[in-house]
């Protein structure tokens, strides 16, 4: 199960949030923007003091109650996908997220780089994906 998503920008801005699971605590938008930035910057320090060589940062992050997976494009776009401890594949499903991250963000001719997503068609499908209703 999908619990939430988060889109970060190259420079550690939160352009993308949603939770889809029932019962999540919701934080405030300010909790969530400094939630995005910790985690940018964490991800830069942990690449930089790795004793392995091409380190690329936090790929994953696992508790008791959920799982963290991060992939980060080429670009320097982090997708941080929260799902339950046991979820098979995350990464499976962040690249499927990316795809349509690409098609239907990235092919918008209104969509300004860097700036938060606001495409109704992206959250739709977005939303279908996560909750298993596509």
């Amino acid at each position: 199960m999908i619990h939430s998503l988060y889109i970060i920008n190259k420079a550690g801005g939160l352009i993308f949030q949603a939770d889809y699971a029932a019962g999540l605590t919701k934080l405030s938008a300010n909790d969530y923007l400094i939630l995005a930035g910790t985690f940018h910057g964490v991800h830069a320090i942990s690449s930089q003091i790795s004793p392995v060589a091409g380190s690329s940062g936090i790929e994953v992050l696992e508790t008791e109650t959920f799982r963290l997976q991060c992939f980060q494009t080429l670009t320097g776009i982090k997708f941080l996908l929260f799902t339950e401890p046991r979820q098979t594949h995350p990464d499976q499903l962040l690249h499927r997220i990316y795809e349509l991250y690409a098609d239907y963000v990235m092919k918008n001719p209104f969509y300004q780089l860097e700036m938060p997503i606001r495409c109704h068609l992206f959250d739709k499908t977005i939303t279908s994906f996560c909750t298993g209703t596509a």
